[in-house]
């Protein structure tokens, strides 16, 4: 592994062997305040998951859903804490990009309890207290979440309880400001005597399902109680010795499985990192891995082709001879949407590490506020396929497809990384320009977060950030890219990575400089 960052960057990678990594600060010195306390890496995550749920609430909340890998000392783990849409929806059902009808069961709080309760050490409540404290007492809010903030009272102001919740003043509060939401601080105090029954089969429960019902939407208290998060184990795909962990469908986690066996039939190591050669390949992959990702991806349940079929080494070896290694392709890839989420990761000096990822999707989700509570809802319908017979489309009691991973990498049945990419349909690309960086490459995490990123938006055409180098640009353009910078759409866009790596007795860990996070450790 090398140390030296050839990009522009005033960070460099961590190293401790207790961290935590989260996109900010307060939350990673929450995590940080269990394990001082004696707690584990899955104390740690949860307290910092909980605590972001009040400092950033432009990516997530109690509304939100979460997913989960876990190294538990002996074993990995892999959570769907998804929720699900209304039962009494139809097959037919128009789904709006906000609002009550864009809302699906809501599944962190579940994943908190069900974490907790198998490889929790703490009491419960005490995972809430720097959470609760933030939202009684206030926080100053941080220059990346206060622009996110005000693009989202720009969008939001006028849904149900966005503006009395969000907007105190009768704006979004600016870089530095202080913002309180004691009505957060009462809704985390209930979640927190309860183990998260008040949410879903108590009081809580019944003024979600009011405040849809008020609003005309399906959504019901027997939605709310039907919810369960599945312990759903992993799949991967080997890769150089090591292996990517990603959690099954309904997420998108399968595409950055499918990319990393595509490019490793490429020859991609004959290049360096940073060549507008190895580009070429990991985007072309990319693009096939979306396409099959858009095509069959779903609620299992529905998918017509499970994920042993797209992961097979002959359906890939077909795949890969697609790739022109000298020609931009297009295979049909779907236009991203935008994205609102908080990924972190967490490790301990026994060995335990964990991957959290928690999302409203469309930044604050569907803008909807259950009033008096604080809590703010996804709006996870929108995940869903609006195309008659596709085994994404909506119907009832269905998860939707989820953009959503947390990632995880082994190697030789040991834990090697925890990460993940935030950013909608960026996550998986994300997650393989993060693997072969550090896997291939031998970039420390620092480093590997720090280096220009690229998106495959649709087509040919391919966005790419302001610091990737011009003439690497125009080498892509030569092989037959549309490159773009400052697309329409990808405002935050290139994701915001959080890595944890092993390294000797201890770990690596880095943040990325587009948010407001660090890593943190002792």
């Amino acid at each position: 592994m090398s140390y030296t960052s050839p990009y522009p960057t005033a960070r460099r990678p961590l190293m401790a062997r207790n961290m935590v990594a989260t996109s900010h600060p307060l939350a990673a010195q929450a995590g940080l305040r269990m394990l001082d306390r004696g707690g584990n890496a899955v104390d740690a995550a949860l307290a910092a998951a909980i605590c972001l749920t009040v400092v950033e609430p432009t990516g997530n909340g109690l509304g939100s859903d979460a997913f989960a890998i876990l190294w538990d000392g002996a074993a990995l783990h892999g959570l769907n804490a998804s929720g699900r849409s209304p039962a009494a929806w139809d097959a037919g059902r128009n789904i709006p990009e906000r609002g009550w009808d864009s809302v699906t069961v809501p599944g962190a709080v579940s994943a908190w309890a069900a974490l907790w309760r198998a490889h929790g050490s703490l009491p419960f409540a005490d995972l809430f207290a720097p959470a609760i404290g933030y939202a009684r007492d206030g926080f100053a809010v941080t220059p990346v979440i206060a622009a996110s903030w005000q693009a989202g009272a720009d969008l939001l102001g006028g849904q149900p309880g966005f503006a009395e919740c969000f907007m105190p003043e009768g704006r979004a509060p600016r870089a530095g400001e202080t913002f309180r939401n004691p009505a957060l601080a009462a809704t985390l105090e209930a979640i927190a005597d309860t183990e998260g029954e008040a949410f879903y089969r108590g009081p809580l429960a019944e003024r979600i399902a009011a405040a849809a019902s008020d609003h005309g939407a399906a959504l019901s208290a027997a939605d709310m109680a039907a919810h369960q998060p599945d312990w759903c184990g992993t799949i991967s795909m080997g890769f150089r010795g090591a292996a990517l962990h990603e959690i099954p469908p309904n997420g998108q986690g399968i595409a950055a499985l499918i990319a990393l066996g595509l490019v490793d039939r490429t020859g991609i190591d004959a290049h360096g990192p940073d060549d507008a050669r190895a580009l070429h390949l990991q985007i072309e992959a990319t693009k096939l891995a979306l396409a099959d990702a858009a095509a069959h991806v779903a609620d299992p349940a529905a998918m017509l082709h499970g994920p042993e079929a797209l992961l097979a080494a002959g359906y890939l070896d077909d795949r890969a001879r697609l790739i022109d290694p000298d020609r931009a392709g297009d295979p049909g890839a779907g236009a991203p949407r935008a994205g609102g989420t908080v990924y972190l990761a967490a490790a301990d000096a026994a060995g335990r590490m964990v991957s959290f990822i928690q999302s409203n999707y469309m930044g604050f989700g569907a803008g909807v506020v259950v009033p008096g509570t604080g809590i703010h809802m996804q709006n996870r319908a929108m995940g869903f396929t609006p195309e008659a017979g596709h085994p994404n489309a909506p119907g009832p009691a269905k998860r939707p497809f989820h953009t959503i991973i947390p990632g995880f990498v082994m190697r030789g049945g040991a834990p090697e990384m925890a990460f993940g990419v935030m950013g909608g349909p960026m996550q998986a690309q994300g997650h393989l320009q993060m693997m072969l960086r550090t896997m291939l490459w031998g970039q420390d995490p620092q480093a590997a977060s720090d280096a220009p990123r690229w998106q495959v938006l649709s087509g040919r055409r391919v966005a790419v950030e302001a610091a990737f180098p011009d003439a690497t640009a125009e080498a892509l353009q030569a092989m037959g890219h549309d490159i773009v910078r400052d697309a329409p759409g990808v405002e935050f866009g290139f994701g915001g990575a959080q890595l944890i790596r092993r390294s000797g007795g201890g770990y690596l860990g880095g943040s990325d400089h587009r948010k407001d996070g660090t890593a943190a450790g002792f």
